[in-house]
Order: C-alpha cells, then sequence, then structure tokens
C-alpha cells in the first residue's frame, strides 16, 4: 500500500489505549513435513484454496493424513500430483488459509486439540519461519480477516475472554432500565451449569475504539478487536475495530490506498457491512449484508465502490454496488446482479478488481458465472430489479453440484472447491473461459469416496407443512430396494437453524444406506436457500412450527410410499440435535429411536454454558434467557422428557463450547431415571466439529450400529 496509508494504519495508537490487548507475535519451531507426499486415505478430501499471486501454486485443506491439515501444490496438471507440500504437521485441525498478495506468507487459522477456540498462524511457502500471529493468550480465539492488498499486513479478530467470570452481578447496577439491555440476571444464574452469560448492552454493535464504559446490564462479556498485524513484526497492530458482547467481527477487505476498511459486524440475521475509516476508525456506510459466507466484498480499485453480497431489502442476497464518499458514507446503491428466487451464496473477485466470480444457490445446486463489473459510480436509489451496466454474465459448466469456495489465481485464472454427491471435495482450476480442471492433488471422483460401491444420489423432495409453507429437502434411497417398498428411514435433520441439506457427498449418509436405511434430509423453516422469509419463519414462537415440520416431513415420505411408519428414527447435530430431542418428546409416536448430535436440551443451561458470544447470537433466534424465559422452558426437551418413549444416543465432543457436552449428559442421564435404553459416546480431541478421521468414522459407525439395530432388529 502506499506510503502515507501504511503511516495511517501503523502510527499512534487510537484513543482509549485499544491496542494494549493487541496480539503479539510468538515463533514456533518448524513443522514441516516431509517433502514427499505421504501416503494418503484411500479417500480424502481437499479443500478452502488460497492461490498465491502467479496463480500457480495454491495453499489448502487436505484430510489425507486423517486431520485437515495445511498444504500447498500445483494448480494444473503439468506435475502429475509431485510438487506437494504438508506445510504443517502438527495435529491440530486447520480451518481458514489465506496466501499473501506478495506470495511470502500463508496464514491460516487452526483449532488447537480440535475444541473451538482458534488461533491464526503464518508459515512461509518453503515451511520455514512458522508463527503465531493471534490467539497465544490463554482463553482468547482469533481467527483469519483479509490481508492488505500488498501484503504487508494480515486482519485477525481476537476474543478477549471476560475480565471477570464469577458470580451474579450486582443487583443495584442488573436494575437500570435501558432500551437496548437485556435485562437483569435471574437469582439462580450463576449457579447454573457454566459461565455466567447476560447478553447485550447499550454498547451492542459499536464499531470502532469508543470506551464502551461500564456496562448497564451487569453482563459478563466477550469482546472482540480487529486488528492488522505484520507477520515479520517490524510494525505494531493497528487497531481496526471492536466490538463488545459481539457474535461475529471481520476484515474483509482494505482498501487500495489504506484510507478504508470493509468490517463484517453484527449476529446471525442482523449482519452488517461497515465501510470504517483506518485513520480515525470513524464508521462510515453501514448495510445490511446476507447470512453464510462471512467474505461478504471487496473495494474497487479506486476505492469509490464497495461491492457487496446482500439482502438489504431484500428477499434473496444479490451483488450489490455502494458509492462511497471521502469519508467512506455511501452516495448510492445499485443491483449489479440478480438471480430471481435465488440467492448469491459466494462472491470473489479476479485480481484486477474489475471481475466478480458468483456462485448462485438455485434449488440448493451452484450456479457459476463471472461478470464484468460496471467501472462508473453506482447510482443513487437502488432499482427494484434488473442489473446495471453490466456486460452479460459468463456462465461455467460445473463437473459437480455445489461451489464452496471461490479463490482468484493470478491474472484471469479462478480456484473453485467443488463439492457434489458422488465424492468428496475437491479443488477445480478455471482458467479464463476453459472448463473447470481437477487439481492433480485432488482425489479422482473415482477415488473420493471408500470403495465398495457408489454414493446414492438424492432425490428433490418439496414437502408441504400443515399451515402450507413449502418445505425443501433430499431423499437417499438405499441401494438395491425397488420403487414403491416402504423401507426403514432415518429423517435427518441439519444445524444452524440457517443451514441447508445440499446435494453433496455425506459419509454418514453413506454409512446408512449401506446398512439399508433410506434417509430423508428436510430443510424445515428456519432454513436458508429459500428466501428471507424462510429464514426468519421460526422466529420466537415459529420455533414450535418448525417442530411441527418435522411431523409433517415424516408424513410426506410415509403418504408417497417411500418411508415404512413402523420403522422411523431422527438424528441431527447442533440445531438439529435440538430438533431430534424436541422432536422425540413432541412426536414420541412416530419414532423408534433417535441419535442427537451435540444437541441443546435445556435452553437455560445451553444459554449458561455457551460462550458469550454463542449466546449473543442464539438470542436473537431462540429468545432472550430472561425476557423470553418462559417460551424457551416451553420450547426445551428437558420440560417434556416424560414424553420421551424410545431409546436415544447422544454423541458429543468433549471440548465443545458452542453446545457444552452437559446438555449431552443431562438428557442421557433423565432418560435413563425413566428407564429408557440411553448412551453418552463422547469423542476426545473433538468440539462442535468432528474434523478428525478416526473420530468421524467413530461416530459414523455408532450410529450407523444403533440405527440398525433399532429399526431392523
Amino acid at each position: 500500500m502506499a506510503a502515507d496509508a501504511q503511516d495511517q494504519l501503523t502510527g499512534a495508537t487510537p484513543p482509549g489505549g485499544a491496542t494494549s490487548a493487541a496480539p503479539l507475535l510468538v515463533p514456533l519451531a518448524d513443522a514441516a513435513g516431509l517433502r514427499d507426499t505421504p501416503q494418503p486415505l484411500v479417500s480424502h478430501g481437499c479443500w478452502y484454496p488460497s492461490a498465491d499471486p502467479t496463480g500457480e501454486h495454491v495453499a489448502f485443506i487436505c484430510d489425507r493424513t486423517g486431520v485437515p491439515q495445511l498444504w500447498t501444490g500445483p494448480v494444473d496438471g503439468r506435475f502429475d500430483g509431485e510438487g506437494i507440500h504438508l506445510l504443517d504437521s502438527d495435529p491440530d485441525p486447520v480451518t481458514e488459509v489465506a496466501w499473501s498478495p506478495d506470495g511470502r506468507w500463508i496464514a491460516y487459522t487452526v483449532a488447537p486439540g480440535g475444541g473451538e477456540h482458534t488461533r491464526v498462524l503464518c508459515v512461509r511457502p518453503d515451511g520455514t519461519g512458522r508463527r503465531i500471529v493471534a490467539g497465544a493468550d490463554s482463553g482468547s480465539s482469533a481467527y483469519l480477516g483479509c490481508w492488505a492488498r500488498d501484503g504487508s499486513a494480515v486482519a485477525v479478530t481476537v476474543a478477549e475472554p471476560p475480565l471477570s467470570l464469577g458470580g451474579p452481578p450486582d443487583r443495584e447496577d442488573a436494575a437500570v432500565e435501558e432500551p437496548e439491555a437485556f435485562g437483569e440476571l435471574p437469582a439462580d444464574w450463576a449457579g447454573r451449569d457454566g459461565h455466567a452469560t447476560l447478553l447485550g448492552g447499550a454498547h451492542r454493535g459499536e464499531v470502532g475504539p469508543k470506551d464502551a464504559g461500564p456496562e448497564l446490564d451487569g453482563a459478563v462479556r466477550d469482546r472482540l478487536s480487529a486488528y492488522l498485524v505484520d507477520p515479520d513484526g517490524v510494525r505494531s497492530p493497528v487497531l481496526v475495530a471492536t466490538e463488545s458482547g459481539a457474535a461475529t467481527l471481520r476484515v474483509c477487505d482494505v482498501s487500495q490506498d489504506g484510507r478504508f476498511a470493509l468490517v463484517r459486524r453484527g449476529p446471525r440475521g442482523r449482519r452488517e457491512a461497515v465501510v470504517v475509516r483506518t485513520a480515525d476508525l470513524g464508521t462510515g456506510s453501514v448495510l445490511r449484508v446476507a447470512d453464510g459466507d462471512p467474505w461478504i466484498g471487496r473495494f474497487s480499485p479506486d476505492g469509490r465502490t464497495v461491492w457487496l453480497r446482500s439482502d438489504h431489502e431484500r428477499e434473496f442476497a444479490a451483488l450489490l454496488a455502494a458509492g462511497l464518499d471521502g469519508e467512506g458514507l455511501r452516495t448510492g446503491l445499485s443491483v449489479v446482479a440478480e438471480r430471481e428466487g435465488s440467492d448469491l451464496e459466494l462472491l470473489a473477485f479476479a485480481e484486477d478488481g474489475r471481475t466478480a466470480a458468483l456462485a448462485w444457490n438455485v434449488r440448493g445446486a451452484s450456479e457459476f458465472r463471472t461478470l464484468a463489473l460496471p467501472v462508473t459510480e453506482p447510482a443513487a436509489p437502488a432499482p427494484s430489479g434488473g442489473a446495471t451496466g453490466t456486460a452479460p454474465p459468463h456462465g461455467v459448466a460445473l463437473p459437480h453440484e455445489v461451489v464452496t469456495r471461490i479463490s482468484r489465481a493470478g491474472p484471469g485464472g479462478l480456484v473453485l472447491a467443488l463439492s457434489g454427491s458422488q465424492r468428496k471435495p475437491g479443488v477445480w482450476w478455471v482458467s479464463g473461459t476453459a472448463s473447470p480442471a481437477r487439481t492433480p492433488w485432488s482425489s479422482r471422483d473415482e477415488d473420493a469416496v471408500p470403495p465398495g460401491r457408489p454414493p446414492v444420489r438424492p432425490a428433490p423432495l418439496r414437502p408441504a407443512a400443515r399451515d402450507g409453507l413449502v418445505l425443501g429437502g433430499w431423499y437417499y434411497r438405499a441401494p438395491g430396494r425397488a420403487e414403491g417398498r416402504p423401507a426403514p428411514c432415518v429423517i435427518h435433520l441439519h444445524g444452524g437453524p440457517e443451514e441447508q441439506e445440499r446435494p453433496v457427498f455425506e459419509p454418514l449418509y453413506h454409512e446408512l444406506t449401506g446398512r439399508g436405511l433410506d434417509v430423508f434430509a428436510p430443510d424445515v423453516r428456519g432454513s436458508s436457500g429459500y428466501g428471507r422469509s424462510f429464514v426468519d419463519a421460526d422466529l420466537g414462537t415459529g420455533r414450535f412450527a418448525a417442530i411441527e415440520d418435522v411431523a409433517d416431513c415424516v408424513a410426506h415420505v410415509v403418504l408417497t410410499g417411500r418411508a415404512d411408519p413402523t420403522r422411523l428414527a431422527v438424528m441431527g447435530r447442533s440445531y438439529g440435535g435440538y430438533l431430534t430431542l424436541a422432536s422425540l418428546v413432541w412426536h414420541p409416536e412416530l419414532f423408534r429411536t433417535g441419535v442427537a448430535v451435540c444437541g441443546m436440551s435445556d435452553f437455560a443451561t445451553f444459554f449458561a454454558g455457551t460462550e458469550p458470544w454463542i449466546a449473543e447470537s442464539a438470542a436473537h433466534k431462540y429468545g432472550h434467557p430472561v425476557r423470553d424465559r418462559e417460551l424457551l422452558r416451553a420450547l426445551s426437551p428437558m420440560s417434556r422428557i416424560d414424553e420421551l418413549r424410545v431409546p436415544l444416543l447422544a454423541v458429543h465432543g468433549e471440548h465443545d463450547t458452542n453446545v457444552p457436552p452437559g446438555e449431552s449428559e443431562q438428557v442421557v442421564r433423565a432418560a435413563r431415571e425413566r428407564g429408557l435404553a440411553a448412551e453418552l459416546l463422547m469423542l476426545r480431541e473433538e468440539g462442535h466439529d468432528f474434523r478428525r478421521a478416526d473420530n468421524r468414522r467413530l461416530f459414523r459407525r455408532t450410529a450407523a450400529d444403533w440405527m440398525e439395530r433399532h429399526l431392523t432388529g
């Protein structure tokens, strides 16, 4: 970046002394793997690609050793699989990767011990110089943002732990009335299982260096701070934004001249794109953006426009262009690209900043387009439809159904991470208008699934809820069963609630169908992919309707002759684990058994034990733990545990701090006290997501054994 801009980003300490907790570099011993490729798993996946400036090599995540780790390899097939390097052989799973624009560093996020607290590291492309950039302090957590355009600094977000995790707040402080505050804690709050957590407050959502002062609601809260950090350690970290009681905070781009930073903030359902002036940390344009992928946009080369993936005043996300003045304030807004009935799901940009790469979510599958961007400043008010000033988009045919990530790869090139119903994820290279070519280190299609039998290709279903709302989902029929013959069926419920079932290879479904069990994976209300109204349809008391949706999905597969009504089971993970437990106690007559994975069983204990930033976000979706106490009690499976009638298997990661293991432990204990068969599988060295191949295999086989025993035995 320009020298004057660099001075702005590395100059004096902002007001309030906010850099006092800035991350410190911690050098580590080199942990590069052998220069030859370790013997891979028979079936492995590669994902999250990030290319070097030339576009000739890619850093990516691969689980060929059984753990997601950092690798590099060539993008094209000239090397026939050679030149692949494991850059960090430590066993901690890698979750994000970003190669610097100057090619000198690769930044990546890791999850120590497989848990939820992460840290950011940097390493040179030859595997030397490995160092912790952020998240080294005990109790802290950090994740990646963008690189500065010249590669001089990488943005990181650091979650600083609460200063106190003690008892209940002082009652006088908690009693202060304030419109934005969440209210006072119940008297028994601190005595519950986990840290006392009260959410919200007068300063929720701030971005900038302002001193929040004492919290009016007496909350015990995290503080997220975003910095630009020099991986060489020559310049001090520079504060970009702060937020107290935050759900998310990520620096998505820094303008070419360094004057502006594009920050994504806010809890799910209320995400915002904020233009921050780096000189004084003042706020410019603020615009609603869509949930989903955190990489929401980018500044134009001249900094006068910011391109955003946004659902501002829209049902579905589109590509918007916001004009900016010299202070970062919005001067105009226009729609650049939209697709009726479909969300813009992923957005990336070519090296010159003049071409956008777009992935649209069309009924669960991806449509991929490249688009030349307009060079004029967006006009003032946004049109209600259509597009402005662009050449016709160029469509790219995909070899598999779903794009999971897009990254630029040198002049005119892109790399895509793809998943599909017939293979595990891999990475493809796109050059110009040519068809995507599989990278040599991604498994061939025939090798990308476990040997023995091909995966089932799912069929889309559109059940109708009892109130007329049309739902969605994918049905997997076990091989060898004739059409019209009802089968034992597992209803699998995804997490989120805002996730969406996609037609991608799921090893769990492959295991279940191999046991002769059909799988129906529905999208009940609250899922993404069907518009903002559908996502919001489960808010508040709408959660009861989502529970009824599960029963309506069961009715659909039974009445259409697919599923045997006497051999049904339900399972799900995270929110799907909650919905599994809720379905078992609201509809005990429907199912023979259930498997709940990392699911909430009681909202009171969940809010007491989860991470503060998770609680902040969850309050928007489920209800406020104080004001909505009665609603949350009514929605909690533990409140109806006497209705449970069938055997239950619970599965949890021992390091899960999103949904603490106590949620599974208490429901298993309650089931046993009522004379029901109930088991708990606790996976070691795992958090909320199961990342290690041996643990994922143990989970799949245990769950499939349980289902087979109770549905076919």
